[in-house]
């Protein structure tokens, strides 16, 4: 791999462009080229990989600069009490965020916007850009080459996405881990970085594609919320949290086995076993994180939502979701919701199997180690 400079001349090259506003995304840069060097241990299509999300995360990040230096007023706009989902992952999360995409008064960042945020999307033509398709066609190879992932991430070009690429735009995000072994990275990432620039230039994408396309009431979800709260709730002071709970013993598995199916691509032998650790380690540090920001007076800003009723019948959650949040849940969101759960049945690509123990991980010590959650929240066992 390359220094640093030759990816940041590529993506000049490639835009015209040379503006990156700031450089808070250069450490996180430098230090994940060092760590791909030193310890990814990648094969050539790897190489390839890492580079080309390099410098497709800087041109983006050229083009978005160049959008607001155009266009000042665009950092007049607002971002008014976004509601966070957040949580452990595989605990219904994406199935939530679907849904509440399904409200014509919420706004969600969907796969095609999330990929290429510019030129910013217009209302008009918010359902026919042509990145909607060009997205889809994307998605549709990547589920030949990867089966799995269908069963594990089943997603289209106009399904809400996390914002995992957009931090990424600062070089500071749980995305590169999900694909690469990077452990001084995620050291790094986990323990010393300041993520309040990333949550900084989250929201400054966020206004960017609200700018052209109400509405701009904000539904945002990641797990990787709950490492950074408290760097979230600096930049999102108002923000309303959804948890979402589920039986670690089936969630870190999961986790690590989709972490499993995407390190292939990337390297020849991935290490099974520490993707294992890094699931566990990662998820335990941020419900620690989590318990502890709630205690400190933001209990009331939190909704708590269980994984097995609300796969049973999300109705009665997303009733008292909606009173929490102060806002009229219409007839057109809720028949627009139906309509998607009836079209997007659990496990519709087929049944998401592992086994735990093949990454190092057994059940019973699982539950033991995060029982200091399990227990908080009272968070049922069940078989996974």
């Amino acid at each position: 791999m390359e220094q640093a400079e030759a990816y940041i001349e590529r993506a000049r090259q490639a835009t015209g462009l040379g503006e990156l506003g700031g450089d808070t995304w250069r450490e996180g840069l430098e230090r994940l080229i060092a760590s791909a060097r030193s310890e990814a241990n990648l094969n050539q299509a790897g190489i390839a990989q890492l580079e080309g999300m390099i410098v497709m995360l800087l041109m983006k990040r050229l083009e978005i600069e160049d959008w607001y230096a155009r266009h000042p007023a665009i950092d007049a706009q607002e971002i008014v009490a976004p509601l966070m989902i957040l949580g452990l992952p595989r605990t219904g999360s994406t199935a939530l965020h679907c849904l509440l995409g399904e409200d014509p008064a919420a706004r969600v960042m969907r796969n095609w916007e999330g990929m290429n945020p510019t030129p910013p999307p217009e209302r008009a033509t918010y359902e026919t850009d042509p990145r909607i398709a060009v997205m889809q066609t994307h998605m549709d190879r990547r589920d030949r080459v990867t089966p799995r992932m269908k069963q594990m991430l089943p997603s289209t070009a106009t399904s809400p996405v996390e914002d995992q690429l957009t931090m990424g735009y600062d070089f500071r995000s749980q995305i590169f881990q999900a694909s690469y072994h990077i452990p001084s990275y995620v050291e790094w990432l986990n323990h010393q970085a300041d993520l309040v620039p990333t949550f900084e230039y989250v929201k400054r994408v966020l206004k960017l594609l609200q700018w052209r396309c109400p509405p701009t009431r904000w539904r945002l979800k990641n797990p990787t919320y709950i490492l950074f709260v408290d760097a979230l709730d600096q930049v999102f002071p108002d923000a309303r949290y959804c948890m979402t709970h589920r039986d670690v013993a089936a969630v870190i598995p999961s986790v690590s086995d989709l972490y499993y199916e995407m390190h292939k691509a990337a390297a020849d032998a991935p290490d099974k076993r520490w993707l294992g650790e890094l699931s566990l380690d990662w998820t335990e540090l941020g419900m620690r994180r989590m318990i502890d920001f709630r205690a400190r007076g933001n209990e009331a800003r939190f909704f708590d939502i269980y994984f097995a009723p609300f796969q049973k019948d999300p109705f009665p959650v997303l009733d008292r979701l909606y009173a929490f949040l102060g806002e009229e849940f219409t007839a057109e969101a809720r028949a627009r919701m139906e309509a998607w759960r009836r079209d997007t049945p659990r496990d519709k690509h087929g049944g998401h199997a592992y086994d735990a123990a093949d990454f190092g991980l057994d059940p019973a010590a699982l539950r033991e180690r995060v029982r200091f959650y399990s227990e908080r929240y009272d968070v049922p066992t069940a078989a996974y």
